[in-house]
């Protein structure tokens, strides 16, 4: 065979050999040798993630992402992110996972893995109590504030087409808007709804409807069956021993629902 005929077999080879180990990677042995995992986490969203008057990074999935690495054995880096940008943050590999109350869409799963879910928000509509709203058809001329590609901004843009819908990058920037006055109608979830009132008595923020309930995962690149195990099993386990529910009774001041434990447990079984 004549030389340059090998090399370019040679050449093959060496590419092929290089393909099979990009397509085998596992991002769990990769986290473990590193001894760090990245966790994207928007710290613009209270009760969730956000910082403190000490500067600091808490909230419910601050804690669960520290209670994860700490599991796991690993340092914990959190990757700060904004709303809109937390899947594009994992697929830019930025972040091995996202604990960012990340709602579990058909959508979203087209371009991320998600885990069991670990919990649940409901997208609910906020105002204060002198306003009489009590659906979406009373949305309709009014302005409402939500959050730039969270679950309420497609719901209040398609259930209520005729109001008009004011986009912030993330939730404090929502609050702020309801709690001083620039925005009577805010698209969140009912924690940050009480957290609106609590920023501002004199408004008398409150829940005035629940539009939908949605449950949460991690979510990960897709094709990591190894990191998918650890975490699944990760979240059953800490659904079971109460952790994660003490987590968030800490921040929501509710238990996590009970279809939550109960799901992942059947999940275990089949």
């Amino acid at each position: 065979m004549k030389l340059g005929k090998l090399l370019q077999l040679a050449v093959l080879a060496a590419g092929l050999g290089a393909f099979s180990g990009a397509a085998s990677a596992d991002a769990l042995a990769d986290i473990k040798a590193a001894n760090k995992i990245r966790v994207g986490i928007d710290l613009g969203a209270p009760f969730y993630g956000y910082i403190d008057e000490k500067m600091q990074p808490v909230g419910s999935d601050v804690d669960a992402a520290r209670l994860l690495a700490k599991d796991l054995g690993v340092e914990l880096e959190i990757v700060q992110t904004t709303n809109s940008a937390r899947i594009p943050n994992l697929l830019s590999n930025k972040a091995d996972l996202i604990i960012s109350s990340l709602s579990i869409t058909p959508e979203r799963a087209k371009a991320v893995d998600f885990s069991i879910p670990y919990g649940a928000i409901q997208a609910a509509v906020g105002a204060p109590k002198n306003l009489d709203i009590k659906g979406m058809d009373d949305l309709a001329g009014k302005t409402v504030a939500v959050t730039r590609g969270g679950p309420q901004d497609k719901l209040v843009s398609e259930g209520a087409p005729k109001a008009k819908v004011v986009r912030f990058d993330d939730e404090a920037a929502s609050i702020t808007a309801a709690a001083s006055g620039q925005a009577d109608i805010v698209a969140i979830t009912p924690p940050i709804i009480h957290a609106i009132g609590k920023r501002n008595p004199e408004r008398e923020f409150e829940v005035k409807f629940v539009i939908q309930s949605y449950q949460l995962g991690v979510a990960m690149r897709k094709n990591e069956p190894q990191l998918m195990a650890w975490v699944n099993d990760w979240i059953r386990e800490n659904l079971n021993n109460g952790k994660l529910n003490e987590i968030h009774l800490k921040y929501a001041g509710v238990p996590i629902p009970d279809e939550i434990v109960q799901g992942a447990n059947q999940a275990a079984a089949k």
